[in-house]
C-alpha cells in the first residue's frame, strides 16, 4: 500500500516519499518478537522510499525500514519526512544537510538515514561515482560473502528453508524460542557442515543462562559467533563476565547504535553488528564501522527485512567489514528495485543496473 507522497519545491529541489509493504517468502520472528509457546512473528515488513530531485534533474534515493525494537514505525518516518524542509537540502552539501536533518527531532534514525542515503546517492550520482568510491572505500569483487538469515519456526520449516537456502556457504539462524535445540538439528540435518552464526536477539536474560546456551551451540563446531545474547539494559559486569567465559566470540547488535557506544561495547563484546537504520545512515555507520575497527573489534554491516535499495547501501560499506549480513532482500518477494547480486551469497556490483551512487534502478 502507498501513501500519498508529500512534496515541495524550493530551489528545485523535490522531496517525495511513499510507503510500501515487503511481502516476506516466509514467516519471519525472532525471539524479541515470540508469543506464548514460540509463536508469533509477521509476513509483512512496513519501509519508507524517500526520493530527492534537484534543479538539473540528479534524483538520490534512500530507504526506511523502521523497527518496533528502537520504536519507530513506517508511520512515524512518514510523519518526520513531512517536517523536513525540501530548501534545506542539498547534494553539494551533505554534511551541513544532515546537520539541518538531525536538528528536525531527536531520533527518527530510519527516517533520518533514508535522507542520509538519498543525499549521499545524489552527490555520488553528481560527482560520477559509486558511493563507495565517493567514500574512498573501493569495493573489491569475489571477496565479500553474506550469510542467509534463518528464522525462528518449527523444525520441519526451519529444515525447509535450510535446503532453499542450499546455494548460500554461510547461515544465521534466529534462537531464543523453546524449540531452540530442535531447530539446529533440524538445520544440521540439511545441511551438516555449512557454517553457521547465531542471533539470539536479547532472548537470554542472565549471564548464568546465556554462558550455558553458548556452551550447547560451542559444542556443534561450526558457530562462528553468536549475536547479542543478553539484553541491551543488561548489567556491564555480566556482560563482561560472560565473555570471559565464553567459548564462541560475542556480537553486540542492539547495544550498539553509534560509534558513541563503542567503549561500553569494547568491554563485553568481541565485535559488533552495524546497520543503517540504528546509526542513522551510511555517514553514520561508516564513523560507528571505524570506531569498531579502531578499538579492535571485529566488524559486520546487518540489516533488517529491506529492499535492494537499503542493501545496496549498506553494500557500499563492504569493506570496512570482516562479516557481511545484508539478506533482507533475499528474504522478500516483490523487491521494487534491482541493485548488487547475492548469487551463492557473493555480494557483486558487477551486473548493477546504474554506475553511480547507490547503483539501484526500480524493477
Amino acid at each position: 500500500m502507498l501513501s500519498r507522497a508529500p512534496w515541495s519545491i524550493s530551489r528545485g529541489v523535490k522531496i517525495t516519499f511513499r510507503r510500501f509493504d515487503l511481502q516476506l517468502a516466509h514467516r519471519w520472528a525472532i525471539a524479541s518478537r515470540l508469543g506464548p509457546g514460540g509463536g508469533g512473528g509477521t509476513d509483512i515488513f512496513k519501509v519508507v522510499f524517500v526520493e530527492l530531485t534537484d534543479q538539473d534533474g540528479v534524483k538520490g534515493l534512500g530507504e526506511a525500514a523502521p523497527s518496533s525494537r528502537y520504536q519507530e514505525t513506517a508511520d512515524g518516518a512518514l510523519a518526520f519526512l513531512e517536517h523536513v524542509l525540501a530548501d534545506k537540502l542539498s547534494f553539494d552539501d551533505v554534511p551541513g544537510s544532515m546537520d539541518y536533518v538531525n536538528a528536525i527531532a531527536p531520533g527518527n534514525f530510519a527516517a533520518k538515514g533514508a535522507l542520509n542515503i538519498a543525499l549521499l546517492d545524489g552527490a555520488a550520482r553528481k560527482a560520477g561515482k559509486p558511493i563507495y568510491d565517493f567514500l574512498k572505500l573501493g569495493f573489491t569483487e569475489n571477496k565479500h560473502i553474506t550469510s542467509f538469515s534463518i528464522g525462528i519456526d518449527k523444525p520441519e520449516v526451519i529444515r525447509k528453508k535450510v535446503i532453499e537456502a542450499a546455494p548460500y556457504p554461510v547461515l544465521k539462524l534466529k534462537v531464543g524460542s523453546p524449540e531452540d535445540e530442535q531447530n539446529l538439528a533440524a538445520l544440521r540435518e540439511a545441511a551438516p557442515k555449512k557454517a553457521v552464526r547465531v542471533d539470539a536477539n536479547e532472548a537470554w536474560k542472565t549471564k548464568e543462562d546465556a554462558l550455558k546456551r553458548i556452551e550447547w551451540l560451542a559444542a556443534d563446531g561450526r558457530i562462528q559467533f553468536v549475536e547479542q545474547p543478553m539484553p541491551a539494559t543488561s548489567d556491564p559486569k555480566d556482560m563482561a563476565w560472560l565473555k570471559a567465559r565464553s567459548p564462541l566470540p560475542i556480537m553486540a547488535d542492539e547495544s550498539y547504535h553509534s560509534a558513541k557506544d563503542i567503549s561500553h561495547c569494547a568491554e563485553w563484546a568481541h565485535a559488533v553488528n552495524v546497520k543503517l537504520v540504528k546509526t542513522g545512515g551510511i555517514t553514520s555507520a561508516y564513523d560507528a564501522l571505524q570506531a569498531a575497527r579502531k578499538a579492535g573489534l571485529k566488524t559486520m554491516i546487518g540489516c533488517m527485512i529491506e529492499s535492494s535499495a537499503l542493501i545496496s547501501a549498506a553494500a557500499h560499506l563492504a569493506e570496512l567489514t570482516d562479516y557481511l549480513d545484508i539478506d533482507g532482500n533475499l528474504l522478500i518477494t516483490n523487491d521494487p528495485y534491482l541493485g548488487p547480486t547475492s548469487k551463492d551469497g557473493m555480494i557483486s556490483f558487477a551486473a548493477a543496473p546504474e554506475k553511480f551512487g547507490l547503483r539501484v534502478r526500480p524493477r
